[in-house]
């Protein structure tokens, strides 16, 4: 028996609890993926059961998010293994691990795009790119009547209008994304109805716009001048669904330039999902 399976055989992947997933929210910070400061408490909201952790002999070594936000769908991120640790097969158990506890779900992913390949091996298929955007907020740019603060909506009505652009229910997940600290999140409603809602939250480097969603590209204009108005001459990452030419165009427009990109791939049918109305994806960690 090799070192490496020697040392898999004792690896424990178990749930994290809360400060673990705090734990792992730094060790992503270290890897460069620029979370936010309240990311952990709104991830584990999604699902508190989804995220695990593997520890090799009394010390954690590696992470994955594998949330069931229903029993239909789940979503898989946080998918680390500390540097020192790699490539003795640790990260296949954690994998492996994660993607039983989903069983039968349509499982989605953000990718880089060079691990396509391995993804394919775990029955994954690519259904678009999705490219991060980076560029320093302009100031002074007056909003709309039409925006109001989300917090003012009932949950439901929330609820209602995220079904639209995401596979599953996630209320619990809402709540905690909008009500976070250092964040300002804005819908805009027209005679009760909602047509669009975003969210800009704080990150240890600038901010991070998403969810963008819209009905249409000047109504995502209006929330996104509006949003990035709260914090000019800070840099602002947006994720856009490439399939989208008017999320590209908006960001373009806006001096904002191409940083990184993922695969979207899915174990199953690519979700019915409006893309012409996604402007900017809610997480990388979790779809």
């Amino acid at each position: 028996m090799d070192e490496s399976t020697d040392t898999a055989r004792d690896l424990i992947v178990r749930t994290m609890t809360a400060d673990e997933v705090d734990r792992v929210i730094e060790w992503a910070a270290i890897e460069g993926w620029n979370p936010g400061p309240h990311d952990a408490r709104c991830f584990r909201a999604a699902d508190p059961n989804g995220f695990f952790v593997g520890v090799l002999r009394g010390e954690p070594v590696g992470s994955i998010s594998a949330v069931a936000y229903d029993a239909r769908f789940g979503f898989i991120g946080l998918y680390i293994v500390k540097p020192e640790f790699r490539g003795k097969g640790l990260g296949l158990r954690i994998w492996q691990h994660g993607i039983a506890y989903l069983g039968e779900r349509n499982i989605g992913l953000d990718g880089v795009v060079a691990q396509q390949p391995n993804y394919r091996k775990s029955g994954f298929a690519l259904a678009y790119r999705n490219i991060r955007f980076q560029g320093i907020a302009e100031a002074g740019i007056a909003g709309s009547a039409a925006l109001l603060d989300a917090h003012a909506l009932p949950l439901d009505q929330l609820s209602a209008y995220d079904r639209r652009f995401f596979p599953a229910p996630r209320d619990s997940f809402l709540r905690e994304w909008i009500g976070q600290p250092d964040a300002v999140a804005l819908a805009d409603v027209v005679d009760g109805q909602m047509r669009g809602f975003g969210v800009l939250r704080r990150c240890r480097e600038g901010r991070k716009l998403g969810p963008l969603f819209a009905d249409d590209a000047q109504i995502a204009e209006t929330l996104f001048t509006a949003l990035v108005a709260r914090c000019p001459g800070e840099t602002v990452t947006l994720d856009v669904p490439e399939p989208n030419p008017a999320a590209v165009a908006l960001a373009v427009r806006h001096g904002m330039t191409s940083v990184f990109e993922t695969a979207r791939m899915y174990t199953k049918e690519a979700p019915d999902i409006p893309l012409a109305e996604v402007f900017g994806v809610t997480s990388f960690e979790l779809g």
